[in-house]
């Protein structure tokens, strides 16, 4: 009896052993779309499982499932963007475990509330200004906008490969998607060019330099907190979409009559779209192909496009969740274990003082 019962015991060790190395990891999971993106919540997936490939999801992999901008949605509420990196329940861990501290489960929600009450003041000082001097010259602001709306995705991308160069954190798809979306929004102010929006030099004067200093800001924002940056750059995003979708319900019929920018048609319709789909992180490749006929077109994807923009944003506070929404195209996604050794070990942390933390740590 005692010599069955520990065969079983050794049987199930084992087995669930072999299970381990087999590495039932992580497989995509698809992108949902019911709620404007102010709203929406962002969710990690770990419970999704494959029956073919018979793979369970990796911790270090959870997929990201946003939503889609609904067109009849009209507000986007950034004070409700993104209460805590985890479920209320699991007190900050992405595992479901138990709580280990509760205290400072707590500090880091008034860390969280303390960011998202100096994005917020921030971001309603800067819209402010910009109602004063650009009440009635629409073209004009919405250059002032696209100039400052690029500046974000520059400084990450900055601290990003100053991560990568002292091997602290080094994920290929943010590099991607936040260049994709620079990209996007480059367009976004060829466009406002081409519409007159820079013909005074007061204007070029203006964007110019609060775009040196949001630079310099959002480096040393994204450095310390880059959930802190991500939310700040989803506020800017949000005003964007709220501008732009103000501008259409007022100057529709107008709009509708006038022919489109030369930049947007090539942009929209023409070439290779990968970096169009690249920063749309909510959506699969190839789902939205916009139609440009007109100038209410025109602004009517530029709006969707701050849409998704703000998606994205959120789906950055999740640390470590965001993907190119082109690897969920390719199947199961490649482990470091299938690499052979060909990547490099680094540490996972959020922020420089995070990561000089754990860097010592590490050492001893």
């Amino acid at each position: 009896m005692a010599t069955s019962l520990s065969s079983m015991v050794v049987f199930g060790v084992t087995s669930s052993s072999t299970l381990k190395d087999k590495g039932f990891r992580n497989v995509p999971t698809l992108l949902n779309s019911h709620r404007p993106c102010g709203l929406n919540s962002v969710v990690l997936s770990p419970h999704h499982f494959n029956v073919a490939s018979h793979r369970w999801p990796s911790r270090s992999s959870f997929s990201v499932r946003a939503t889609v901008l609904q067109e009849d949605e009209e507000k986007l509420a950034v004070e409700h963007s993104f209460p805590s990196r985890s479920s209320p329940g699991t007190g900050g861990r992405d595992d479901g475990d138990p709580p280990e501290n509760s205290s400072s489960d707590g500090l880091q929600k008034w860390v969280i509330k303390i960011e998202q009450s100096i994005n917020i003041f921030l971001t309603d000082t800067v819209i402010k200004i910009l109602d004063t001097l650009y009440h009635d010259r629409h073209y004009a602001r919405f250059f002032v906008l696209e100039t400052i709306a690029r500046v974000p995705y520059f400084a990450f991308m900055s601290v990003l490969h100053m991560y990568e160069s002292f091997g602290w954190w080094r994920r290929a798809d943010y590099l991607k998607v936040h260049f994709a979306e620079s990209w996007n929004e480059m367009h976004h102010l060829l466009i406002m060019e081409e519409l007159g929006g820079n013909e005074w030099w007061f204007d070029r004067f203006l964007a110019q330099h609060i775009a040196i200093f949001y630079y310099i800001m959002t480096v040393f924002m994204y450095a310390l907190s880059p959930r802190m940056a991500y939310h700040f750059s989803e506020c800017v995003e949000s005003h964007a979409f709220e501008t732009y979708d103000k501008f259409i319900k007022d100057q529709g019929e107008d709009l509708k009559n006038l022919p489109p920018s030369k930049v947007a048609v090539k942009y929209y319709t023409d070439g290779d779209m990968y970096l169009f789909d690249e920063f749309q992180t909510a959506r699969l490749p190839n789902t939205r192909r916009p139609k440009i006929e007109n100038l209410y077109d025109v602004f009517l994807n530029i709006r969707d496009d701050e849409a998704e923009h703000c998606k994205t944003m959120k789906a950055c506070q999740v640390h470590g969740s965001l993907r190119s929404p082109h690897s969920y195209t390719t199947g199961d996604a490649v482990e470091e274990d299938d690499l052979g050794g060909c990547v490099l070990p680094e540490i996972d942390c959020e922020g420089i003082v995070d990561c000089i933390t754990k860097s010592v740590s590490d050492s001893k």
